[in-house]
């Protein structure tokens, strides 16, 4: 019996102790929570910056307002937070405060995959097919589409294309893009990619006089394996430089054209 008692008592006593150092311990984060906000911490989730932490500062005493110097546990992160995720090249951020008395904020860009260039506005697309406008502090190298592209946008727009028939086309184009962008080959020979005037995609080599005529960013393995059979079987039979556009649009069939 007795030595029931001693365990049970000593039991008692290291729960004693446990419980006593979380009430320190929350005591002690209590008040440090209480500390005043001393400056911000930006951390990135991607290896490349769009978005400065000098942009972060302006955007928060912008929208938000003072934040050093108010209470840590007063500081709202959601507040924080939604400020941060409406700017165009943030996909999503973070935000947390540490009893070193700094707001910390955790960034997530979007990537981009394709690049678009019309006229003098320039604009981004990721992989979801949300367009953003080019950044001041970073350029991506990823394939670049320019002339009449049948997205219409304004000067500093963000957000999904406005027409289902433009988000069918972007969305192509996107897929065009990683396509391009995957393959060694296709990579480091297709120097510029434009919309001509009666809406194709136009894909010009860098070598060779050859523009490739290829319609809309649809079946594309499709048209690239004709792309390939013209280098392969057309070329060594006629001749280099031959063709002026060579034509792949149209399924089964490579259309190609001196003039």
């Amino acid at each position: 019996m007795n030595k029931i008692l001693k365990t049970v008592l000593t039991a008692g006593a290291a729960l004693a102790v446990v419980l006593t150092g979380c009430l320190i311990w929350k005591s002690n984060r209590n008040s440090q929570m209480e500390k005043a906000c001393e400056g911000l911490k930006v951390k990135y989730a991607d290896p490349f910056i769009f978005v400065t932490e000098t942009d972060i500062e302006e955007y928060l005493k912008n929208d938000y307002g003072a934040y050093i110097g108010q209470r840590l546990d007063s500081v709202n992160l959601e507040k924080v937070e939604n400020i941060l995720d409406s700017k165009s090249a943030v996909l999503k951020a973070e935000a947390y405060v540490t009893p070193d008395g700094y707001l910390n904020v955790r960034i997530s860009q979007r990537t981009p995959v394709v690049r678009f260039q019309k006229d003098s506005i320039g604009f981004y697309a990721d992989e979801r097919g949300f367009l953003f406008p080019l950044q001041e502090n970073f350029t991506s190298r990823v394939p670049v589409i320019d002339g009449d592209v049948p997205v219409r946008f304004k000067k500093g727009y963000k957000g999904e294309p406005e027409t289902d028939r433009a988000k069918e086309w972007l969305a192509g184009a996107i897929g065009l893009a990683r396509f391009i962008s995957a393959s060694k080959v296709w990579k480091e020979n297709i120097s510029q990619m434009t919309v001509d005037k009666e809406g194709d995609l136009v894909l010009i080599p860098r070598a060779g006089r050859e523009r490739f005529i290829f319609g809309e960013p649809d079946n594309v393995e499709s048209k690239f394996d004709r792309i390939g059979k013209y280098y392969t079987a057309i070329v060594p039979a006629k001749g280099e430089d031959v063709y002026r556009t060579v034509n792949v649009k149209y399924d089964g069939q490579i259309v190609c054209r001196k003039q």
